[in-house]
């Protein structure tokens, strides 16, 4: 029997992961599996060798905080892998740490074949470390058809499989108008707790500002099960009553598609709110220090993906300075009076997503070079 490790570092890598693995099994059911995973792949029946919350880290001062932990785990995850012994170590995101343990493993026993979901963004930052990638990887899958240029140069064997969440899906037949009711603004504050402690609470400001001129809107937190708790608790002591929290992946999806406007933390869920032609904004706050080591070393002028693609701000970041209630309050009431602006912002976001899809699926495309490898 044919063996994979499944290797993700967040939550984010753990749903793409059990979405390939689950049209993987389609084809081929007789896999022997082990991850390092979540909720997702636990879904799906895949153990995980410890609870993914340990390595779930974010940016560079929380790495420099946990150096030696994250050393022990790291060790402790190759030991695991090594032990299951597997065909391939499918690794997915957090590069940080996952492309750490796939070095060691091709070291320690290069038949073992690395594959890697979801490229660093060398585009991005750090070019160079391509070189590097292509002495311990087999494969690379991109979410991005522009990213091949970057490893066809070095020779890194890459395809691009496009990003899931941009697969076409089926309707969801839930039923959520009595749930939800007036006009709904849909807010995205990350899904990590460094993320959710700077961006809620400018949130919560934000939303009072807006009531106190705009009593039918209604506003729904889209956040994590592991930080429900965290979040119920700072919406009942603001004693919000227009608010309420979406855990349910299902729901998600349904109440994004009946929202008027989102309010999206920079990031991937921004993909998914421009998938179902959702007006939006960005927001993105980081601490001094991490915000001037990203300002040193990237190349890039946006954070929002669809900017980037386009080089032209298509969707309103506010960032750092920006990052603040009136700013959000200002920009949101500004497009929801121009609809014009909306129109605009929609049209070239429903171009640039097509242009982004794969032939077939994300998760097919990466489940058929996974098989390629089983042969």
């Amino acid at each position: 029997m044919k063996k994979i490790f499944i290797l993700t570092g967040e939550p984010s890598g753990d749903k793409l992961a059990c979405e390939v693995i689950k049209e993987l099994k389609k084809t081929k059911k007789d896999i022997e599996y082990l991850s390092v995973g979540g909720q997702y792949l636990n879904s799906i029946g895949i153990k995980s060798i410890y609870d993914q919350k340990d390595i779930t880290y974010i940016a560079f001062t929380d790495i420099l905080l946990n150096i030696f932990k994250i050393k022990r785990k790291i060790n402790e995850t190759v030991n695991k892998i090594l032990e299951f012994n597997p065909d391939i170590l499918f690794s997915v995101d957090s590069p940080d740490f996952t492309l750490r343990v796939s070095k060691i493993i091709k070291l320690k026993k290069p038949n073992v074949k690395t594959i890697h979901f979801i490229a660093p963004k060398v585009w991005a930052w750090r070019e160079g470390r391509v070189k590097k990638m292509k002495s311990f990887l087999d494969h690379i899958l991109l979410l991005f058809d522009f990213e091949k240029k970057y490893f066809d140069k070095e020779k890194l064997k890459n395809t691009f499989v496009g990003h899931p969440i941009l697969d076409n899906t089926k309707n969801e037949k839930i039923e959520i108008n009595e749930l939800l009711k007036g006009k709904i603004i849909s807010i995205f504050p990350g899904s990590r707790l460094s993320e959710l402690k700077l961006h809620v609470p400018i949130l919560i400001d934000f939303i009072k500002k807006m009531t106190k001129e705009k009593i039918d809107y209604n506003y729904i937190f889209h956040v994590n099960e592991n930080f429900r708790d965290y979040l119920s608790q700072i919406i009942k002591k603001n004693n919000l009553k227009n608010v309420d929290l979406i855990s349910n992946e299902k729901i998600k999806i349904a109440t994004i598609k009946k929202s008027i406007f989102a309010i999206v933390k920079s990031g991937t869920v921004s993909l998914e709110v421009c998938k179902y032609s959702v007006p939006s904004i960005i927001i993105y706050k980081m601490n001094f220090f991490n915000f001037f080591i990203a300002k040193l070393f990237l190349k890039i002028k946006f954070a929002n993906m669809i900017n980037i693609i386009n080089n032209k701000e298509v969707i309103p970041e506010l960032l750092q300075k920006e990052c603040n209630s009136d700013e959000i309050y200002k920009t949101v009431n500004y497009l929801l009076k121009k609809p014009e602006l909306i129109n605009e912002q929609l049209k070239q976001v429903n171009k640039t997503i097509k242009e982004l899809r794969s032939i077939t699926s994300s998760s097919n495309e990466a489940s058929n070079v996974l098989l390629s490898y089983l042969r």
